[in-house]
């Protein structure tokens, strides 16, 4: 079965940044990437490429900035008074994950002091070319509960326990 819309994709990748060193490894990890295809769960770049191909190919993928995690923006780059930060300890490179208008964002601290905090709220990775190194394992049809939710489902969770039940 080829990848497609609809269809369960579960992968392999190492991804590594345009000097060659590895950002991360599914594989070291023992933990494999399950996605929805068609559904927004990866970068569409790299959906692009997967489209077609069938368990047991590998195949790299480079995807400039604009395909992966977007250009820099240096308007992301703001100042935020020291007590919008609940933690007493902030030092530079500390990370936070945020409510944004389009969903959680990861916050980076550039800066720290007494009264102000410098932060950037472009992903870790934007403004970068990315490869991926790409194994597929296995491709098969989404269930109804997968297409509702939008993306597969935990392995110890069954379509009963989320799909509409009608009542009689």
């Amino acid at each position: 079965m080829n990848i497609a819309p609809q269809r369960v994709v579960t992968l392999h990748y190492v991804l590594s940044d345009a000097q060659g060193q590895i950002l991360d490894d599914s594989r070291a990890r023992a933990r494999p990437l399950e996605y929805l295809h068609g559904h927004d769960n990866i970068m569409a770049g790299l959906e692009r490429e997967l489209e077609g191909h069938a368990p047991g190919d590998r195949l790299n993928v480079t995807l400039p900035p604009q395909d992966a995690y977007g250009e820099r923006n240096e308007k992301l780059v703001q100042s935020f008074g020291r007590s919008a930060f609940p933690q007493q300890e902030l030092t530079p490179g500390m990370r936070f994950q945020t409510p944004g208008d389009d969903g959680p964002q990861i916050v980076t601290v550039l800066e720290v002091s007494d009264d102000e905090v410098l932060v950037d709220t472009n992903h870790p990775l934007a403004g970068q070319t990315l490869s991926y190194a790409l194994e597929v394992l296995s491709v098969r049809e989404a269930n109804r509960a997968e297409l509702a939710k939008g993306h597969p489902l935990p392995d110890d969770v069954t379509p009963a326990q989320v799909e509409d039940r009608k009542l009689s």
